[in-house]
């Protein structure tokens, strides 16, 4: 349907009005030349009737050319084949109303193009992750592979391994093993954490005994690396026991990672405080290799993995992302503080209303 046709479908009503009102007027004249024969003459009714339809005519012509532009720029966006353009082809606007469609359309379009470059990054963040994931797995399947190996090849040689030799084998199948459960928790949460609402149920929480449980999930790697947790204090928080659980075993994982090549015995000092305004805090410090003051402000960035990442070559960079995010939501305010050589302290602080906060 062409533009004039719409234009003219659109202003029917205003076109019966004006018919209307034309038609009133007239019949007026006419009573009013019945009552007073010879005051109003049918040619003067036929000019005001001709006069008024002129009228109406000049001001539809004039106000379709006025809108001319803006039918036409509606005409392009509706047959345009790139939904996203063709919400930026109508820019012309003349009615109020008009108007203001252009502006609600053009806001529609930048909320649009806001959500689907968000969609577009977490997707390629998804991609990045898996791929950095998949890498990472391979490392503790090779390692098993070729221990492995080893033995098959020394049972063909008809040689049995020593005991010396099993234990060391098994020690490190154990740790091998502990990475690779570890990089699927990671993986599980990762893909949880999208519908974090759905899962997250908030309720009063022991500190003490989450940290005891998450630092005896870790008992195996701390003694083979000579670190010696200590938990001091009580204190209780409004959080989700899971979701906690994985922060927690994130921060303990990241303190033995960084502190394993020390030589030595290390501590990892696990403080637990209730404050006086209701809310707790937890504060985990290791003695590790610490965190150079460069890298400290993007910690907390996906796949940063900083100098000591680099070197270590076992780190995601994912571990503290997530931890960081997970917090967020349920409230929480996770911050790490270092010095390089000397250690790393994660402060946790549960707010009171760190329930009201949830899915946020």
């Amino acid at each position: 349907m062409s533009s004039i046709l719409l234009y003219l479908r659109d202003r029917l009503l205003y076109l019966v009005l004006i018919i209307g009102v034309i038609g009133i007027c007239v019949t007026l004249y006419l009573l009013e030349k019945s009552r007073y024969p010879g005051l109003v003459t049918e040619g003067t009714i036929w000019y005001f009737i001709e006069l008024s339809l002129l009228a109406t005519a000049i001001w539809l012509c004039l106000d379709y050319i006025r809108q001319r532009s803006y039918f036409k720029q509606l005409k392009e966006a509706l047959s345009q084949s790139d939904e996203l353009k063709a919400a930026v082809l109508i820019q012309s606007g003349v009615t109020a109303e008009q108007k203001q469609m252009a502006t609600l359309l053009r806001e529609q379009h930048r909320a649009y193009l806001n959500e689907l470059g968000r969609y577009r990054r977490q997707q390629e963040l998804h991609n990045h992750f898996v791929m950095q994931w998949v890498h990472h797995m391979k490392t503790p399947l090779s390692i098993m592979d070729l221990h492995l190996q080893d033995l098959l090849q020394g049972e063909q040689a008809g040689s049995s391994p020593s005991i010396d030799k099993l234990k060391e084998l098994r020690g490190s199948l154990q740790e091998e093993t502990e990475r690779m459960s570890s990089g699927l928790d990671m993986m599980l949460q990762t893909a949880r954490l999208e519908k974090f609402e759905l899962d997250a149920q908030m309720r009063s929480v022991p500190l003490h005994e989450l940290a005891r449980k998450a630092v005896n999930a870790h008992k195996r790697l701390c003694i083979r690396h000579s670190i010696f947790p200590r938990i001091d204090g009580e204190a209780w928080a409004e959080t989700d026991e899971k979701w906690m659980s994985f922060v927690l075993s994130q921060l303990i994982s990241n303190a033995v990672k960084y502190s394993k090549s020390k030589p030595g015995g290390k501590q990892l000092k696990i403080r637990i405080h209730a404050l006086d305004n209701g809310s707790s805090r937890l504060e985990l410090t290791d003695e590790g290799i610490g965190i150079a003051p460069h890298d400290l402000p993007r910690v907390f960035e996906p796949f940063f993995t900083g100098e000591n990442g680099r070197l270590s070559g076992e780190s995601t960079g994912m571990g503290l992302y997530l931890a960081k995010q997970v917090c967020a939501k349920l409230g929480h305010v996770l911050t790490i503080k270092s010095e390089l050589g000397s250690g790393t302290t994660a402060e946790l602080y549960f707010q009171t209303s760190g329930i009201h906060q949830l899915g946020d």
